[in-house]
């Protein structure tokens, strides 16, 4: 017996500007649907299904419904010229592949991009009459964006770029902080 779903599937949509918001919410959507291996991996295509045994034959059309149900659901948070793109792509793993390249660039692109981000990490300093929780909530958002673009940052470096760009106002509580504790942990 199927498992019947206690709450109503929410579409994420693509927009040209939220492609990695997208990709997370759309992987555990298609993962909530168990269709984002076959996304992500793709599967083989039997040429001539008659060589294939009966278990064989068992797996691929498994395979084939596993891709048809994540093409549709990739189908379905697209808007027309999104689509449009992906129209003729025949496998769900061929039309995550468009949109990632189209979306995310090649990779110079994304090079440029990473460079950008660790500039704006490295320039980024507290604001006066800025919080200390907008302040680490506006450095969260760039190492997350670095993150996303494959960049490796220790959370380390993270507190260290804090701490050394506070305003000078809170300088007792950074040296009491490195004092108490090792900026490590």
């Amino acid at each position: 017996m199927a498992e019947k779903s206690t709450f109503p599937i929410q579409f994420p949509h693509l927009t040209k500007t939220n492609y990695k918001n997208w990709c997370i919410r759309m992987k555990a959507l298609l993962g909530s649907q168990d269709a984002w291996d076959i996304v992500d991996k793709g599967y083989e295509i039997a040429v001539e299904d008659s060589r294939l045994s009966p278990a064989e034959k068992e797996v691929l059309r498994k395979n084939r419904k596993s891709d048809q149900k994540a093409l549709t659901l990739i189908h379905q948070c697209l808007d027309e010229s999104m689509f449009d793109q992906i129209a003729d792509a025949t496998t769900a793993k061929e039309a995550w592949d468009i949109l990632q390249k189209e979306m995310q660039g090649v990779e110079p692109v994304k090079k440029v991009r990473l460079q950008t981000l660790r500039g704006d990490f490295e320039a980024i300093k507290m604001k006066e009459g800025e919080s200390v929780s907008d302040y680490t909530a506006r450095v969260k958002s760039v190492v997350s964006k670095l993150k996303q673009y494959g960049e490796k940052i220790e959370e380390t470096k993270v507190v260290e770029k804090i701490l050394r760009s506070l305003l000078p106002k809170f300088d007792y509580v950074v040296v009491a902080m490195e004092e108490a504790k090792d900026v490590s942990k």
